[in-house]
């Protein structure tokens, strides 16, 4: 019985192209108290792995946290077997804006601690205890109350390229970090402002708006399904787009482009550009912003030093990585040096 992926990307790719199947992002979680996770976590492996599902999923004692692709023809039957789950009974699936064939090469479901790295203690405080769910509509109206501070749950390189209109984008790696910082930012309006806040899809809200809620922050309110979420209630009921820029994602697209605005730069010559790409020496495989001029010149790397590395040998460049790690610059916790335009 397969219960893991047996092939590399490459593979995998190959596979998808002579398929010619359109395939659908999809996303979506669930915090719910599941006894046995690996039990769970094996039997998803095995039913997905026959419908064709790939992405990135973990599954922990506290839920479910979802990102995958499944083949479009292959979707209802996705759908049953989600239904036939009792907690993740007619489950709301965030369905990606932007569709790629090869947005996932891989089929990953991983056990792990938490859903979501938030460094909280849930012992300590009542996850339940969740803020207000807030539609788009609900969402652009709060928007406009001179009380409300709006905040993006997200991290730096996430916010970067893309964020709502007037929201305060705490300069973060990671979650976590975001947390303190707001709840001091915040501390003397607990009682007199509306804490609204967003995220990719929902789910850094649902743990942070109970987290609040504990801290003594009285109008905690969230956006129902996050960025992507709202993207589709925009489009589908014609409202007003409050979202400026790319939402990034954590695939091979990297972002999905949700107005023409562009609020960043390139990491490299300053101007204006929103597309993340990852540096083409492997041993670095930094993230950052990069205009189609720099990548040309710098053959789509973040340095010189990068630059003169993916010319040597294959041997040569496995030579240099050797005793080293990189996978934490894929979406780089520093602040590189090397580029002349990034905070």
């Amino acid at each position: 019985m397969q219960l893991y992926n047996k092939l590399s990307a490459e593979e995998r790719a190959k596979l998808i192209d002579e398929a010619g199947k359109d395939r659908l992002t999809i996303s979506f979680y669930k915090y719910f108290k599941i006894e046995n996770p690996q039990i769970f976590r094996d039997k998803l492996f095995i039913e997905w792995n026959d419908l064709e599902v790939l992405g990135r999923t973990y599954v922990s004692y506290e839920g479910i946290n979802a990102q995958i692709s499944v083949p479009a023809e292959n979707f209802n039957s996705l759908k049953n077997q989600l239904d036939s789950i009792s907690f993740l009974k007619d489950i709301r699936l965030n369905v990606a804006i932007e569709q790629n064939n090869k947005s996932f090469l891989k089929l990953k479901v991983k056990v792990r601690k938490k859903i979501v790295a938030d460094g909280l203690n849930d012992e300590t405080f009542d996850v339940t205890n969740k803020g207000v769910h807030l539609s788009a509509i609900e969402f652009n109206k709060m928007l406009e109350d001179p009380n409300t501070v709006c905040v993006d749950m997200r991290n730096h390189y996430e916010s970067e390229i893309g964020h709502f209109k007037g929201a305060v984008t705490p300069d973060v790696d990671t979650f976590r970090d975001s947390l303190d910082i707001i709840e001091e930012d915040l501390k003397d309006h607990k009682e007199d402002k509306n804490l609204l806040m967003y995220c990719t899809g929902g789910i850094r809200c649902e743990k942070a708006s109970a987290y609040y809620k504990h801290k003594g922050f009285k109008n905690v309110f969230q956006l129902e399904g996050g960025i992507i979420e709202y993207t589709r209630q925009v489009k589908s009921e014609n409202l007003e787009n409050k979202f400026l820029g790319k939402n990034f994602v954590f695939d091979h697209r990297k972002a999905e482009r949700i107005s023409d605005d562009i609020v960043s730069n390139c990491h490299q010559c300053g101007k204006p550009c929103d597309t993340h790409i990852n540096c083409a020496n492997e041993g670095c495989h930094l993230l950052f912003i990069q205009c189609e001029e720099c990548a040309e010149r710098t053959e789509n790397t973040c340095s010189t030093e990068c630059q003169e590395i993916i010319h040597l040998s294959y041997e040569e460049q496995k030579e240099l990585r050797k005793g080293k790690h990189a996978s934490n610059k894929i979406f780089k916790k520093g602040r590189s040096e090397k580029l002349a335009f990034k905070k």
